[in-house]
């Protein structure tokens, strides 16, 4: 597929029918609050519906109960694999490159000033962490899964922050269209895809382009599932449309610097002592570059020549990892353990079940040696004038 800045206009104008109409009937009834008690004891998917549910919240739940037929099962369990072996460097690559990609676009970072959810990033990223966890759980989709439920409560928050900001003033829907429109949700797929992606590269992961395919495709079905409706359909599309997104709508923003202030304080703050502080921003900069650091705020220092070394260190544990069982499993406990203390000191010791699954591992045994590696292909779009 082309995407053009005529396709982006398209889709900036578009919403969610579903959800919106769903959620304006629930405040139109005044039902909003029986709703999110209700739904408070509703996290798994096969669960009945609880007695009492507003009608419309009952057949939007129904309508979105199951994924999209087309679905490949083989492809989703190949992403279970990838984000398995991979779990700390996506959870890396999605704190320190794709959170900041998202406020270096400033429609994006004003949206999530003005709803305040970045007020307490710590529940933001566990969230975020969470959602994810879900995803890849080998039951996400099956009886007893909490994936789809997450998923259906997501889409019904998106519709609300497009009910409360297109009624608040705050929001110019002439310039930006509605709040989370279709073309910042695919936008945002290519942050905890493509963005995911490039950064690991970045760190020196070795990644196959099976296991890059496979995590791109998990979330394009986590894209239709939160309502999105025109998803690039393979990681080369995605490839250009998100080239395509970020060149038309990144640039500086004092929301974006704040967000980016607040997210490097969050990680600052969970490690004691000051040494380490300049570490944060100087993988920040790293992954993101430094013209989008610069936009951000992201302080300079000397660590920052520290860091370009990641990926030399990251390469000898990968070839030990890819050579040798023992230094595969004595790796992926160590992610496992690391995974947990970072969701830990995130949300300051508040019980959140963050439980990668082994056994993933022990259905599938022990991966063959890397015969190749994916790597990024360059740019596929020029320099845009006007680039906001």
């Amino acid at each position: 597929m082309i995407y053009t800045a005529e396709t982006l206009a398209t889709l900036r104008r578009q919403g969610d029918p579903l959800a919106d109409a769903t959620v304006e009937e629930l405040f139109a009834k005044g039902q909003v609050g029986e709703f999110n008690a209700l739904m408070r004891w509703f996290g798994q998917s096969g669960q009945d519906l609880p007695s009492g549910l507003p009608g419309v919240a009952r057949d939007y739940l129904s309508a979105t109960r199951m994924p999209p037929e087309w679905v490949d099962w083989t492809i989703m369990e190949n992403a279970r694999l990838f984000f398995i072996d991979n779990n700390v460097h996506v959870s890396t690559a999605l704190s320190f490159a794709s959170m900041p990609a998202c406020y270096s676009v400033p429609r994006v970072a004003r949206l999530l000033s003005a709803t305040h959810s970045l007020d307490y990033p710590s529940r933001r990223m566990a969230e975020t962490g969470q959602f994810t966890v879900f995803l890849m759980r080998p039951d996400a989709f099956e009886a007893g899964g909490r994936f789809i439920p997450a998923a259906q409560k997501v889409r019904l928050l998106h519709a609300a922050i497009r009910y409360h900001l297109g009624r608040s003033g705050q929001w110019d829907e002439t310039a930006d269209g509605p709040p989370i429109s279709q073309e910042d949700m695919i936008g945002g797929q290519m942050m905890f895809s493509i963005q995911v992606l490039d950064a690991m590269d970045r760190l020196g992961v070795h990644m196959t382009r099976e296991g890059a395919d496979a995590y791109y495709y998990a979330w394009r079905v986590v894209g239709a599932i939160l309502g999105i409706e025109a998803a690039p359909p393979d990681l080369e599309s995605a490839r250009r449309y998100s080239d395509l997104y970020m060149t038309h709508n990144m640039g500086p923003s004092e929301e974006g610097a704040r967000l980016t202030r607040q997210l490097i304080k969050l990680y600052e703050d969970a490690v004691p002592g000051t040494f380490f502080d300049p570490v944060v921003p100087g993988i920040i900069r790293y992954l993101i570059g430094d013209t989008t650091a610069d936009w951000l705020g992201v302080p300079t220092s000397a660590w920052d020549n520290v860091v370009k070394a990641v990926p030399l260190v990251q390469g000898f544990l990968e070839d030990l990892e890819d050579r040798s069982p023992f230094g595969q499993w004595l790796l992926d406990r160590i992610g496992n353990v690391t995974t947990n203390l970072e969701l830990s000191s995130l949300t300051r010791g508040r019980v959140m079940h963050y439980a990668i699954p082994e056994q993933l591992k022990a259905e599938y045994g022990l991966k063959p040696p890397r015969t190749e590696r994916w790597t990024p292909p360059p740019i596929t779009v020029e320099e845009v004038e006007g680039a906001v």
